[in-house]
């Protein structure tokens, strides 16, 4: 049994458990259940135990504009500029800050927000620019990076035990997930917040379920303790927390049903919109990183049709959330952040639209420490080149890290014995912060 166990692959020793619990115990394996694990399997010793600084947040709800999201049309607008097209820009609840007209709601919010104008890579495609941001790494066929949630969760822990603490909400097909981490650090992926998090109870009277479930324990007992592999002890972990999960109160954070009407409205009438709401439910239960997508950005023709309706939706969605979240006494320590792969093309195409442009773009900070109605970094008088306090992905993230009190400077080893930290080295941006 020894020699099989040793010679299965990973995708072989997962079906036989994905089998077993089928069999056992009635249930079929959650989506991304492994990365429930960072609980009880949370290994002493694992965190970090150099010094870090004091976090000024502890959590991120990390809302990711997939495709491109244009900066000149939302957070860098250039007034009277050939390059700004039909897009206006308005005044803001912060004085000297203004951002596009398509963006309203969140205009009056901007006092808790911080406006990164100087961001750029040298990565124009679509995944490779996503993977870049949401990692710091460039994309290698060799080795898969940590995503930022991956990160905090390997460094801090669980907070709610039962709860995972790396959700993404939308938008996964192109996420890092917990890269050369054990599994247990990935994200738990939900596709639509209306519906939750699914499979999650079992197909059994309770009864039959819990005698299952101790037939399955006393069975595999001697098998756990003669073969007590790193990978056999991480899946009896996964059903330990899975189990948990299921007889948990806490299981009901995921359903946005239980909100009044009034407040899913607010959000919008959309999956980004209810995600926004989903993830403000989860870290107000414990959820240490939430990600939210919407997609849509990649605006090659039409952007002044199309960029206004992508705006109206985040403006939406964001606003409802820093609101909700400033009532319930939760932004000063939550980080929101706006993130996108790259830009557009200040100079507009033949189809009215802005191509991929990662020479310049915009993030937001809202929250989580940051002093908010500033702006970081300038663009020239097009939008075209950055010309002041140039920003790259890795400094976007150690800047997130930083926040969170992350030891930036904390070397980490992939199974191949390479060294990575958290922000490849990144610079935070710590006068963004009081």
């Amino acid at each position: 049994m020894k020699s099989i166990l040793n010679r299965a692959d990973d995708i072989s020793r997962r079906r036989f458990v994905q089998g077993a619990a089928s069999t056992f115990l009635g249930v079929g394996m959650l989506p991304a259940t492994e990365a429930l694990l960072s609980g009880s399997a949370f290994a002493a010793g694992e965190k970090a135990s150099t010094a870090r600084q004091i976090a000024t947040a502890k959590r991120v709800i990390y809302l990711y504009m997939s495709g491109g999201m244009t900066h000149l049309d939302t957070f860098d607008v250039k007034p009277g500029a050939e390059t700004q097209g039909p897009t206006q820009a308005i005044k803001t609840s912060a004085d000297g800050v203004q951002i596009s007209e398509y963006l309203p709601r969140l205009a009056k919010h901007m006092h808790h927000a911080a406006i990164v104008n100087s961001l750029n890579s040298k990565t124009g495609a679509h995944q490779q620019a996503n993977y870049l941001m949401h990692t710091s790494y460039e994309m290698r066929g060799t080795i898969k990076h940590p995503g930022m949630g991956a990160w905090m969760l390997k460094f801090l822990g669980k907070d709610n035990q039962t709860l995972p603490s790396n959700v993404v909400i939308g938008g996964a097909s192109r996420h890092p997930g917990a890269g050369f981490f054990e599994s247990r650090f990935g994200p738990v992926m939900i596709g639509d917040p209306t519906k939750g998090l699914q499979n999650v109870k079992a197909n059994l009277p309770e009864e039959d379920f819990s005698y299952r479930l101790g037939l399955s324990q006393k069975l595999g007992e001697k098998f756990r303790e003669q073969y007590g592999r790193k990978d056999v002890r991480a899946y009896t972990a996964m059903y330990d927390d899975a189990v948990k999960l299921m007889e948990s109160p806490d299981l009901e954070a995921f359903d946005i049903r239980k909100e009044p009407e009034e407040v899913r409205k607010q959000y919008g009438d959309d999956r980004f919109g209810q995600g926004c709401l989903l993830a403000r439910r989860l870290v107000e239960s414990g959820v240490r990183f939430v990600e939210v997508g919407l997609g849509g950005w990649d605006t090659h023709q039409a952007n002044f049709v199309r960029a206004p309706e992508r705006c109206d939706i985040l403006d939406r969605g964001i606003s409802a959330l820093i609101a909700d979240l400033e009532k319930r006494g939760l932004l000063s320590d939550t980080l929101i952040v706006v993130a996108s792969e790259f830009g557009r093309t200040p100079r507009i195409n033949q189809n009215v639209g802005r191509d991929h442009y990662p020479k310049a773009f915009s993030g937001l900070l809202v929250g989580g420490g940051i002093v908010g109605g500033q702006k970081y970094g300038k663009t020239d008088e097009t939008g075209e080149n950055v010309i002041e306090n140039p920003v790259d992905p890795a400094d976007f993230n150690a800047t997130i890290g930083y926040a969170l009190g992350l030891p930036l400077n904390q070397v980490l080893y992939s199974p191949s014995k390479r060294p990575f930290t958290v922000a490849q080295n990144g610079r935070p941006l710590t006068e963004l912060f009081a």
